[in-house]
């Protein structure tokens, strides 16, 4: 069952029995909003997207799973930011309380991007205050209010929950340097490693260059909501655009429908791989 939240986020709930597993696409949105107004030209602004990928993972709720997507640009604001991950000199008065400022905050990359590509100004003037906790929340709250009840009811009904964050990434090079996935659990913090390790070996079985934690260790949604130590696993997927799209024009070509098969088996691995670890727990759900 699909559930619209506003313009914040499609939630596919699973169809059939669920199962102890929540994928979520934050930077997939495309919807811009009304008044948002950067200076630079919409096509520039959709490269910061992750497009696609909530399609390439559309399948995950007739497997069992919970899906969530954004449907906002992460360049109007970005939930895989901390709520007050805000450089103060972006603003135009001050914040009303401490701020957090983290290094790509600094770099016009925080909750709120101030950048179009690097020295570049998305904005012609500074933003209020107003403005930015207006996004907030809008936004930025409903987005981990509704990840957070996810997780929450599927972890008090299994006793472990396993969340992949999804993206894409630009690509990193090629041959030996480079990469079709990286998985960040930001050095086991936020995920049991041995998912981590199972995830890799699924992929490397098919075929693909996987990186660990290199160059993308994981940020906000999986700090924020991994705990392995109380079977919460968070772990962040980054998939090279290459793969399935034109990164220039963001248009898909023929390898997204291998890779989407591909994405397919994998879900389904990962499905299995969470259901034997809850085993008793499950059938005692049903």
């Amino acid at each position: 069952m699909k559930f619209i939240i506003d313009d914040v986020l499609v939630r596919h709930d699973p169809e059939g029995t669920p199962i102890p597993v929540v994928y979520d696409s934050p930077h997939s949105g495309s919807a811009y909003p009304l008044g948002f107004s950067p200076r630079c030209p919409l096509m520039l602004l959709r490269q910061s997207e992750d497009a696609h990928v909530d399609e390439l993972f559309a399948r995950a709720p007739v497997l069992g799973a919970t899906l969530l997507q954004a449907l906002f640009p992460r360049s109007y604001i970005d939930v895989n930011r901390a709520e007050d991950d805000i450089d103060p000199a972006c603003l135009a008065d001050s914040w009303p309380g401490p701020l957090n400022p983290s290094e790509k905050s600094r770099h016009g990359m925080g909750l709120i991007r101030t950048v179009s590509r690097p020295g570049e100004a998305l904005y012609a003037a500074k933003l209020t205050v107003r403005e930015v906790q207006a996004r907030i929340e809008r936004y930025w709250r409903p987005y981990h209010a509704q990840l957070k009840a996810a997780l929450d009811g599927l972890h008090a009904r299994f006793g472990q929950v396993w969340h992949i964050n999804c993206h894409s990434m630009p690509t990193l090079g090629t041959g030996d340097a480079g990469a079709d996935f990286v998985l960040g659990d930001r050095d086991g913090a936020c995920c049991d490693p041995s998912f981590t390790r199972f995830v890799a070996a699924t992929l490397r079985g098919m075929g693909y260059r996987v990186r660990h934690n290199d160059p993308y260790k994981g940020v906000e949604l999986v700090r924020r909501y991994g705990i392995p130590t109380r079977g919460r696993n968070s772990l962040q997927l980054e998939i090279d655009r290459r793969l399935y799209m034109d990164e220039e024009t963001l248009e898909r070509h023929d390898g997204y429908w291998r890779l989407s098969h591909d994405l397919e088996d994998l879900m389904r691995a990962i499905h299995a791989f969470a259901l034997a670890r809850v085993g008793d727990r499950r059938l005692a759900a049903e």
